[in-house]
């Protein structure tokens, strides 16, 4: 999984006076938990938005004043009115232990469903994955290409390459469901072709 830099300063003062300073001055108060102790620092603003604004997920390599920790985003709070970021959690990571997060879903492949004038219903557009951090995938892989009218893509046809998916068996991913723009059924078609071949 692809990660990005953020460049911090450790926070002498946790009070409202000196957090509202912060942010007056375009910095975001964060903390990371997971060590052993929580630790407070901030950043610029900026430096967020390639790891907020995006639908891809990354992982943050924090340094903070000189220290290196590797982490996750656990959690964001942004102001109501202005949308603008006011606190940022980080979860540190480590490489002999598993962890836990939200991957998006790539879906490939043609479904003949849909070619049929069926509905494509992208029910679960990220699934919650486990593994350890360096197993964490930039994606999940959902291959459509078999998926005709009525048919469904559950968590278990997914390749799970060193991580596990943290949902029942029976979780759908995807779906092609019957529309009025429906002309042949999936079934006409494969007796029509095999019609077609046997003449």
């Amino acid at each position: 999984m692809k990660s990005i830099s953020i460049k911090g300063s450790k926070r002498e003062s946790v009070g409202k006076v000196a957090t509202k300073a912060l942010r007056n001055a375009g910095m975001v108060p964060c903390v990371i938990y997971g060590g052993e102790n929580p630790i407070h620092f901030s950043a610029e603003e900026k430096a967020f938005t390639k790891l907020v604004f995006t639908p891809n997920v990354y992982t943050a390599s924090l340094d903070i004043d000189g220290q290196q920790i590797p982490a996750v985003l656990q959690d964001i709070q942004y102001h109501p009115v202005t949308d603008k970021i006011i606190h940022v959690d980080f979860y540190q990571t480590f490489d002999d232990k598993e962890i836990t997060m939200n991957i998006p879903v790539k879906l490939t492949g043609t479904s003949p469903g849909v070619l049929n004038g069926g509905s494509l219903r992208f029910t679960n557009r990220k699934l919650r994955v486990k593994a350890l951090p360096a197993n964490l995938p930039d994606f999940v892989t959902a291959d459509i290409s078999k998926l005709k009218i009525g048919n469904k893509l559950t968590v278990t046809a997914l390749a799970t390459d060193g991580y596990t998916f943290m949902h029942p068996d029976n979780t759908v991913v995807v779906q092609v469901r019957t529309s009025r723009n429906a002309t042949v059924s999936d079934d006409e078609e494969e007796e029509e072709a095999t019609e077609a071949a046997a003449e």
